[in-house]
């Protein structure tokens, strides 16, 4: 679908994809997954123990209703849960990933958090003590999720009727905006009437065009930086006030707030519209080719792991996400214009071989060493040829 409507922008002469944005939204979206396939966190713990210890049984039936009631708890669930994200420091640090985009388009949809699986299933937890049985809280889970991949997309206008019941792109575009006018709106993940009911919905205007990203932009194509950023910001913060109050409101304030004598001292610039420009570092076309072979070869090779992590053991999950994690972090770097991400890749390549020799790595072993021997050699020659004039030229362009 990403691939039919880029080509549809093309020929349309509407295409809203960059290479880098793209880049780094699927490149969230693959490691975003890790985390589950390793267990991180306490959410299936404390899900099997509300449902064996305090279920009330209300909603305990698999009946046409049930389905329709779990889907509509599901959704309003949701619409607390984002809400939250957009109004509570250490909560938006987590969601503030799927807003770094400055493009909106369907691979905007992928670009998740890896952080979220600490404490977004609190939310949830109202749906287990009503007695939902887990197969069809874990139904309607996917399907609110994948609903809500066809709204990132601008080339689909206003739906009528439809705008005001479901959650549409039109409206979902406003969410995704960074305009005053726009700004922490339209949280519903299905259903848009949750919006309308809780006094958080606006319209979209034609006269105002959305101005998509965060109000401090994150500059970097990093997908590792990108889910650690507001993190630092916090830490930072609440290390830096003298004030014992605000060491602890820092945390559950709203996301722009921060203590007096910090942001007197630790300014942070914010966007000013009408001077906006996109983050799009000039890099060489080296670069570029480099970057989306391991774009590729991480999209195959994750899925490939996706299908068969059931048959794996945590040590070997963890090293293969390592290892992607590394493949597209040292990727990033380039579309950022730094030569060093060649040398990194270098000491990558060397790390995986290492690593083959001793044993590890089984899972697609033969295509993990053609790669890592494929790579080592064109890093290995840029890293000797290259002119780092030619980068720091297209760094200061852009």
């Amino acid at each position: 679908m990403i691939f039919c409507e880029f080509v549809y922008g093309y020929f349309k002469n509407r295409n809203n994809y960059r290479l880098n944005d793209t880049f780094t939204s699927i490149s969230l979206g693959m490691m975003s997954r890790f985390p589950a396939y390793l267990q991180l966190g306490v959410q299936g713990l404390v899900y099997a123990f509300i449902w064996n210890q305090f279920n009330l049984g209300l909603l305990n039936a698999y009946t046409p209703l049930i389905w329709v009631l779990a889907f509509v708890l599901y959704d309003l669930s949701y619409y607390w849960l984002h809400r939250c994200h957009h109004e509570i420091k250490f909560l938006w640090a987590s969601h503030v990933v799927h807003h770094h985009g400055e493009e909106f388009n369907l691979s905007t949809a992928l670009r998740q958090t890896g952080t979220d699986f600490i404490f977004k299933w609190v939310f949830y937890t109202p749906m287990l003590f009503l007695g939902v049985p887990p197969e069809i809280f874990v139904t309607v889970a996917a399907l609110n999720l994948i609903y809500q991949f066809w709204v990132h997309t601008e080339h689909i206008d206003r739906l009528g009727i439809l705008d005001y019941i479901f959650v549409t792109p039109s409206n979902h575009r406003i969410h995704h905006a960074q305009n005053k006018e726009y700004i922490d709106a339209n949280y519903g993940g299905v259903f848009i009437i949750w919006d309308i009911l809780f006094g958080t919905f606006k319209d979209e205007k034609k006269e105002l065009k959305p101005v998509y990203g965060t109000s401090k932009p994150l500059k970097s194509w990093n997908p590792f930086w990108a889910n650690f950023e507001v993190w630092t910001e916090i830490f930072k913060d609440t290390w830096r006030t003298k004030s014992w109050k605000d060491k602890f409101k820092v945390w559950i304030s709203r996301p722009k707030w921060r203590p007096k004598d910090v942001s007197e001292k630790y300014p942070i610039q914010k966007n000013d519209l009408k001077e906006f420009k996109k983050y799009d570092p000039k890099v060489t076309l080296f670069a570029k080719i480099f970057g989306f072979g391991q774009l590729v070869f991480g999209s195959f090779y994750s899925q490939a792991f996706f299908f068969n992590a059931s048959s794996m053991g945590s040590t070997e999950i963890f090293l293969i996400g390592v290892n992607v994690t590394m493949i597209l972090v040292f990727a990033s770097l380039l579309f950022e214009g730094k030569a060093f991400g060649y040398r990194l890749e270098v000491v990558r390549a060397a790390l995986v071989l290492f690593a083959i020799y001793f044993g590890q790595f089984e899972f697609m072993q033969l295509t993990v060493l053609i790669h890592a021997l494929i790579c080592g050699v064109l890093a290995g020659y840029m890293t000797i040829n290259n002119k780092p004039a030619e980068f720091n030229e297209a760094r200061s362009e852009s």
